[in-house]
């Protein structure tokens, strides 16, 4: 009987297998990934990881791989505006850096970073088994007993679900979710660029949703681009030509002629929130347990906090001789996480809401709130932290660079 088995071999999946088989080397991890080897290298987009996560990654001894993949992110500017708008006025900017002179964030191909991760499970023995999703789950008293795809049965302590925001063991499992679509689709690509970005990065909040440009090894930039779903489906339809003037009118001319340099996806955009993180025998990690609005770039980030909390509740719950797939142990791991995840959740939902509009008024509004924060060095400083995963409080060990 296997210890831990983790459904999802995404980043935040790999990153519970290696958080807490290298704190309890003694316990058997596997992972199941639906996709087939090597799907992941396909992968053109990259994400931003705060402070606090390239700590974590720190310690699990990856971050001097991965740091020559990475961007950091040295400074942050906030933009209110139309598209037709002459001038972008600023109203917010935020520098970089956080307590120990670290960037708040760093911009990371996501191949460079499965890649680092998978190669800590190889040197931990964690098997990865590829092109299998789970079909059921049962929680037998003593044990899980997870159903696979090619009809084979696992029998495990604790499942952890990493499989998405449609996760079916969440479904198996009877864990409700909080759920609606906002009519806005996301649209992802890289962009090549004249001009060198310095590292900074930019949101535009535009009637329709955010414009994020956010910066690349080199001259390029990682764009999101947030639509109404009906305009990001033709947007992504379109020939080359009108999809790059389309660009370009939000995008601006500050770095030059710009390039389209990857495909380019459109991706539904919603809020989903489990009622409850966990069942018997089950914890819920990453978009399994929450889907919000990317205008915060918060998304993984709160993935990587569900790593570190998850895997020092089973950790501290093995070395005390406890059964970790108890629903007495993974309380704690659920009373950690909900509360974050909601207030996150509730905070990307009026963002978007307040943002996402040409209501004069409400432009207003929220330019004179933008301008009062701008004007407060102690409150944006806080904001930073915050963002950076670096306020002290109930954090747990992996993000403060500390081993389990």
């Amino acid at each position: 009987m296997l210890d831990v088995v983790v459904v999802g071999g995404g980043y935040v999946g790999l990153s519970v297998a290696v958080s807490i088989k290298q704190a309890a080397p003694h316990l058997g991890v596997e992972v199941i990934e639906a996709a087939p080897e090597g799907a992941w290298k396909k992968d053109p987009r990259a994400s931003a990881i705060i402070s606090a996560a390239t700590k974590m990654l720190d310690v699990f001894g990856l971050w001097d791989r991965i740091e020559p993949d990475a961007q950091p992110i040295n400074r942050m500017i906030v933009t209110d505006s139309k598209t037709s708008d002459p001038v972008r006025p600023v109203f917010l900017t935020f520098d970089g850096a956080v307590e120990d002179g670290h960037p708040f964030a760093h911009m990371i191909p996501n191949v460079s970073m499965v890649a680092a991760l998978r190669d800590a499970c190889a040197e931990r023995g964690i098997n990865i088994r590829h092109g299998l999703r789970a079909t059921d789950f049962r929680d037998t008293g003593p044990s899980a007993e997870l159903t696979l795809s090619d009809g084979s049965k696992l029998n495990t302590r604790l499942v952890v679900a990493c499989d998405g925001v449609r996760s079916k063991l969440r479904d198996f499992a009877g864990i409700k979710t909080v759920t609606w679509q906002y009519g806005q689709s996301g649209i992802v690509t890289t962009v090549e660029h004249e001009r060198p970005h310095d590292g900074v990065a930019e949101e535009h909040f535009l009637p329709a949703g955010p414009f994020a440009i956010l910066p690349l090894k080199g001259n390029r930039s990682s764009l999101v681009w947030t639509e109404r779903t009906e305009d990001a489906d033709r947007l992504v339809a379109s020939d080359d030509l009108l999809f790059e003037a389309e660009l370009e009118r939000r995008f601006g001319h500050k770095l030059g002629t710009i390039k389209v340099t990857a495909d380019r996806r459109a991706f539904p955009l919603g809020l989903t929130l489990a009622r409850a993180f966990i069942a018997p025998r089950l914890a819920l990690a990453g978009d399994a347990a929450h889907g919000i609005h990317p205008i915060s770039g918060q998304g993984l980030n709160l993935g990587f906090k569900d790593v570190a909390a998850l895997a020092e509740t089973v950790v501290e719950a093995d070395r005390l001789g406890l059964d970790i797939g108890s629903v007495n142990v993974l309380d704690r791991y659920q009373i950690w996480r909900r509360f974050d995840t909601f207030r996150m959740g509730v905070t990307t939902d009026v963002l978007n809401r307040l943002f996402s509009n040409d209501v004069t008024p409400i432009r207003v509004l929220r330019d004179f709130g933008l301008g009062i924060v701008e004007g407060i060095p102690a409150l944006k400083n806080y904001f930073i932290r915050e963002a950076a995963g670096s306020a002290a409080h109930n954090r747990p060990r992996l993000l403060g660079g500390q081993q389990i």
